[in-house]
């Protein structure tokens, strides 16, 4: 398996593997930039169908996280890690006190947080063994957990979406489709229906269609029918590359914007979704509420009121990006890169980069 010819590998500083036989770890690390501090990402637990997958899934995103951290103004790089496993059968206090002691290899230039199939109770546990671990902020309504501001970033990046599309940020009446109605896309959907929309759901996992049908009256449907459904706006969740040669031209809705990361299968299809008039919310941009959230936890210095400012921002960036895409002509996905790419340096030398956290749509 070669890393460096592999079609997601971006100039990532370090990828690490680790196998441990006693607990039945099998995890891995990628550290993409480190211009603007340490780099920082979530812990993903997910049964990947093998090695290749779960190495595509952490480059992709690990280089997200660069970009997300970028533009969301924080002095932090971008890094991810993943464990190869089925959370819900394969998780124990001994696997994931083994990834700790995998995290602590690399000496401070990963710090981890939860992340798809782990939680804050997970973070506790790995923090028995490497302190470089966030999300376990007590002093804040949700305990370190990032879900709730991931969500409510979304919907601030969500409504700048509608009254770019629409002229109108007043959500009532809309129809949103939403793949994934897990922690954040749970807490997405309630954010909707409080403010109007009418919810069409999926999730791989029952139970999570059936709470949402149930506690926010949502319309149920098959995985493959949210791509097909005749809805304003479309709401990724869940996992990556869900816009692709495959499901772009199936596509009704006129916006997309949503919490799950690499939604784009290749860069081409951001072209593919201007060309169909389908306005595109770049998703490291929209779904960075969460890791404001723990760099302010990391920081020490934590308060909701500045937290909130800082996500409510987003919106901003949100609206700056549809407007340069609207008067150069490039896709949404386009300037967003450029100008994170202006800020954390993508051509410097590793510890020569300046600060590059600048004004822009910060």
């Amino acid at each position: 398996m070669s890393i460096f010819s592999h079609s997601a590998y971006d100039k990532h500083e370090q990828v690490a593997f680790y196998q441990d036989a006693k607990s039945g770890l099998k995890a891995l690390i990628a550290v993409h930039n480190t211009n603007l501090g340490p780099s920082l990402g979530g812990c993903r637990m997910w049964p990947y169908a093998d090695d290749g997958e779960a190495l595509n899934d952490v480059l992709r995103l690990s280089r997200g996280m660069t970009y997300k951290s970028a533009m969301a103004g924080l002095k932090l790089g971008g890094g991810k890690s993943v464990i190869i496993g089925d959370p819900r059968k394969e998780k124990t206090p001994e696997l994931l006190r083994a990834m700790g002691e995998f995290i602590n290899t690399l000496g401070g230039r990963y710090i981890t947080a939860e992340d798809s199939g782990t939680s804050v109770a997970d973070m506790s546990v790995i923090g028995e063994t490497t302190e470089f671990v966030s999300g376990l902020f007590a002093g804040s309504e949700y305990g370190g957990d990032p879900s709730p501001s991931t969500a409510y970033g979304v919907f601030v990046g969500l409504q700048a979406a509608a009254e770019h599309r629409w002229g109108k940020t007043d959500l009532t009446g809309l129809k949103v489709s939403i793949q994934g109605v897990g922690n954040v896309g749970f807490r997405l959907a309630k954010l909707l229906k409080d403010a109007g929309a009418e919810l069409f759901v999926t999730d791989i996992f029952q139970d999570n269609i059936d709470r949402a049908v149930t506690e926010l009256g949502a319309i149920a449907v098959t995985a493959d029918e949210i791509f097909d459904l005749d809805v304003d706006l479309f709401a990724p969740c869940a996992m990556g590359a869900i816009l692709n040669d495959d499901t772009i031209g199936r596509l009704k809705v006129q916006a997309i914007a949503g919490a799950a990361n690499n939604q784009l299968a290749e860069g081409r299809h951001a072209q593919m979704l201007r060309e169909r008039g389908i306005l595109y919310a770049p998703d490291y941009v929209i779904n960075a509420g969460g890791i404001i959230d723990v760099y302010y936890q990391q920081k020490g210095d934590y308060d909701a009121a500045e937290v909130r400012a800082h996500i409510e921002d987003i919106g901003n960036t949100m609206k700056e990006v549809f407007q340069r895409a609207d008067e150069t002509g490039e896709t949404t996905a386009h300037v967003a890169d450029r100008v994170a790419e202006e800020r954390f340096g993508h051509h410097s030398v590793v510890g020569e980069a300046e600060d590059k956290s600048g004004t822009v749509a910060a």
